[in-house]
């Protein structure tokens, strides 16, 4: 089994298709999304749409949350809560009757998925636990590898059910240890924020039992563009440009 994991599409459907066009050449099996794919972007009901005719599993994310119950909404900032608010409109009938039916958490293939942390927060960031409190948390996981997005970074967190590793995680083939439980932050295809603007998603091979973290450049001037046009904030397109261009 070949497993393609993304997250934080964020309405960003150039990234969307270019991680899509590479998915093709990887011989992929299923695709999961972690959620908030949408919010922040100009296109949240095409994405939505392209997923679901692709049949990718996608769970709840917060930005998702805010639209299925209104009073999530006091949760963002300002600026957050503006692009929500924006993406609502944008969101026809059937999208957000899709996203009313999305659930907190999935389990297939022995792997946990949940946008924000274990085992099925949809809200609570990674960099809010302490090391402490991680084993814990592993300990009453059953599954082995855990697969999260929501910070739109990245992280690779190994527990040997005496002590946690944070190990390096970066572009490339790793082979996971059969020994070991992992949580795995799988950064952002649409709005990266791990200085690197590339889409990021990860393949994990059962059989061989490794992780690949792959980069996908698209046309993110775009994008960017598009942003600004659609009524969003500029912050979100100047995140994908780096502050220039717009």
């Amino acid at each position: 089994m070949r497993l393609a994991v993304l997250s934080d599409i964020h309405a960003n459907l150039e990234a969307l298709l270019q991680v899509l066009t590479d998915l093709e050449q990887q011989d992929i099996d299923e695709i999961i999304s972690l959620g908030d794919n949408i919010g922040y972007g100009p296109d949240p009901d095409q994405v939505i749409s392209i997923l679901r005719r692709r049949d990718v599993h996608c769970i709840l994310g917060n930005h998702e949350l805010a639209v299925k119950s209104g009073k999530y909404l006091a949760w963002f900032n300002p600026t957050a809560r503006k692009s929500l608010l924006r993406t609502i409109v944008l969101l026809s009938p059937p999208a957000v009757d899709y996203i009313n039916g999305l659930t907190t958490s999935l389990v297939r293939h022995d792997c946990r998925f949940v946008h924000g942390f274990p085992p099925a927060s949809v809200t609570t960031y990674l960099f809010q636990v302490s090391d402490g409190d991680l084993a814990p948390v592993f300990e009453k996981l059953k599954e082995s590898i855990c697969f999260i997005g929501h910070t739109h970074d990245l992280a690779l967190i190994a527990y040997d059910r005496n002590r946690i590793w944070r190990l390096a995680f970066s572009e490339g083939l790793r082979q996971l240890n059969p020994e070991l439980q992992y949580l795995v932050n799988i950064g952002s295809v649409g709005q990266p924020r791990d200085g690197n603007p590339c889409a990021k998603y990860v393949i994990l091979d059962t059989a061989t039992y490794t992780l690949e973290l792959r980069h996908v450049a698209y046309d993110r001037f775009t994008t960017a563009d598009k942003i600004i046009k659609a009524g969003m904030p500029k912050l979100y397109a100047e995140r994908l440009v780096g502050g220039g261009g717009i």
